[in-house]
């Protein structure tokens, strides 16, 4: 650091340089022209070369000075930015991880329609399937799909969820009853037991042992799309799909299955404005007992 310039010479010369006068710098910068022709020297002596060609009642940069110029203008916008993010007043800031499809297809507008009367809070959104970020502190909340159990989480029950098949219109129109299930190429989730469906359906039938399995169930809604086979979906999570028109159910059956939550470190009890957004998050699916769609 033992090179820098006097820094009170380099707004100097990044106004001259963009006005194309000293007159017109000082006026600028409220400064008079002699102290603009003085941090000008000095900064060029600093430098020891010229920066500015001086003409009659104008100056036009040297080859060296456009060189500096841009460097010297890209260091002031970014102090310029610093200053205005650490003027700012302060903003609450919430981290949301969401399962993927359940964050790509809800939650992004429910955090929009929450935003319009709390314009104050910032949210920060990312997708992830287990809890590494709610333990290591990258996350405030979480939504995930699962059981009752959260060790070393506080958890609220979003929803109740329940299951059925859904395939592309093309693929539906060969099956009528589950029976003919038999042969189809059956999508898999780790977290959703078609042998449940099964037994709902009146099959008895195991869990199957081939087929592809997606981590990530809103892929799985997409392959089901292109007709890659028969996927077993919460309702939650199938409902935009259906309504397009994208996917069918071709059979009535249903059955319950886990439950989305909110988990969360105990740490957010201590935080209102996170505990105010999971009490809205709540109301607004227990609202007349419906569920989001």
């Amino acid at each position: 650091m033992n090179d820098l310039p006097p820094l009170h010479t380099l707004p100097a010369f990044e106004a001259a340089a963009r006005l194309g006068s000293f007159l017109a710098a000082a006026e600028a910068l409220h400064l008079t022209p002699s102290a603009i022709s003085h941090r000008i020297k000095q900064l060029e002596e600093h430098l020891g070369q010229p920066l500015f060609e001086r003409r009659h009642r104008a100056v036009v940069l040297t080859a060296a000075g456009r060189r500096y110029l841009a460097v010297v203008r890209e260091a002031l916008l970014r102090l310029d930015e610093a200053s205005a993010v650490l003027r700012a007043p302060r903003r609450e800031r919430l981290r949301i991880s969401a399962a993927p499809a359940l964050g790509s297809k809800w939650l992004v507008a429910q955090v929009a329609e929450y935003q319009q009367g709390h314009p104050d809070l910032e949210f920060t959104l990312g997708t992830a399937t287990g809890l590494r970020p709610l333990l290591n502190g990258e996350a405030d909340i979480g939504l995930r799909y699962g059981e009752e159990e959260w060790p070393g989480l506080l958890a609220w029950k979003l929803f109740e969820e329940r299951v059925f098949p859904v395939c592309s219109p093309t693929l539906a129109a060969n099956l009528q009853t589950p029976t003919d299930l038999d042969g189809v190429r059956l999508l898999r989730h780790p977290l959703l037991s078609w042998s449940r469906w099964f037994a709902a359906a009146g099959l008895r039938r195991p869990e199957p042992a081939s087929g592809p399995t997606y981590e990530d169930a809103l892929l799985m809604l997409e392959a089901a799309v292109a007709g890659h086979g028969v996927a077993l979906m919460a309702a939650t999570l199938a409902q935009p799909y259906l309504d397009e028109g994208r996917l069918v159910r071709p059979f009535a059956e249903d059955c319950p299955d886990r439950s989305f939550y909110i988990v969360a470190p105990p740490a957010v009890q201590e935080k209102p404005a996170i505990m105010d957004f999971i009490r809205w998050l709540l109301r607004c699916t227990r609202q007349n007992g419906q569920k989001p769609s």
